[in-house]
């Protein structure tokens, strides 16, 4: 009778211990996925209650949080060197593989693709994957949660330095925190462009990608390791 209560007592201390795991025990996963609020002097972009500051009005607003469709969505102003925060959340397209799960994008000065997708358990070519600079190279780790999930991007940007003619001096740069993990450190973008200044650009792929709680700080420099 000792064993099969100790038996019992196991099993369901377990069974806590893997639910809390899986972020299924409530307090904590609602707590990580709380927005993160903007620091004093940032620009609020999107704060889930208009689209004021974007150029597609057709985005949809939910639940606090604007989703994509009906084209890709731009803001309104343009920026140089820049801190951007945003948040994400991927629908579950069980019945889709690859870049068809979820596909969407953040491109910097409207250039630069940081790749939006359901990376979770959904292999890829490696430059194609979440949180990757599209085309050039994967992030240095996978921690993306499942879909239905929010999680973050955080984007520092240093923009192309220009010489007297107009050319690129300096590549652009980023560094890419993703879920609050360095995937990117102060990487080089080999397409640089001669272009000082630009929109952040949510790209349109098809899939009803949510963002929210979407703020830049203008002028950020790269963070200090």
């Amino acid at each position: 009778m000792r064993i099969a209560r100790g038996m019992k007592l196991w099993l369901w201390l377990s069974i806590g211990a893997f639910l809390m795991g899986r972020g299924l025990g409530g307090a904590k996963e609602g707590e990580e996925e709380k927005p993160v609020p903007p620091p004093q002097g940032a620009i609020v972009l999107f704060d889930g209650k208009d689209l004021n500051q974007w150029t597609n009005p057709k985005w949809r607003l939910v639940e606090g949080a604007m989703e994509v469709r009906g084209g890709s969505n731009r803001t309104k102003r343009e920026f140089g060197d820049f801190h951007l925060h945003l948040e994400f959340w991927l629908p579950l397209m069980a019945n889709r593989r690859g870049q068809g799960r979820a596909n969407s994008g953040v491109y910097l000065h409207g250039l630069y693709e940081i790749q939006v997708l359901d990376s979770y358990h959904n292999p890829t070519y490696p430059t194609g994957q979440c949180a990757a600079i599209y085309g050039q190279k994967p992030p240095d780790k996978n921690v993306a949660k499942p879909p239905e999930h929010w999680q973050t991007f955080d984007i520092y940007f240093r923009a192309p330095r220009l010489g007297s003619e107009g050319k690129v001096k300096e590549k652009a740069r980023v560094t890419v925190f993703w879920n609050g993990v360095k995937v990117h450190d102060n990487v080089e973008i080999k397409q640089s462009r001669p272009r000082t200044k630009g929109p952040i650009l949510l790209q349109d792929h098809g899939c009803p990608i949510r963002y929210r709680n979407i703020w830049i700080v203008a002028g950020a420099t790269m963070p200090a390791d």
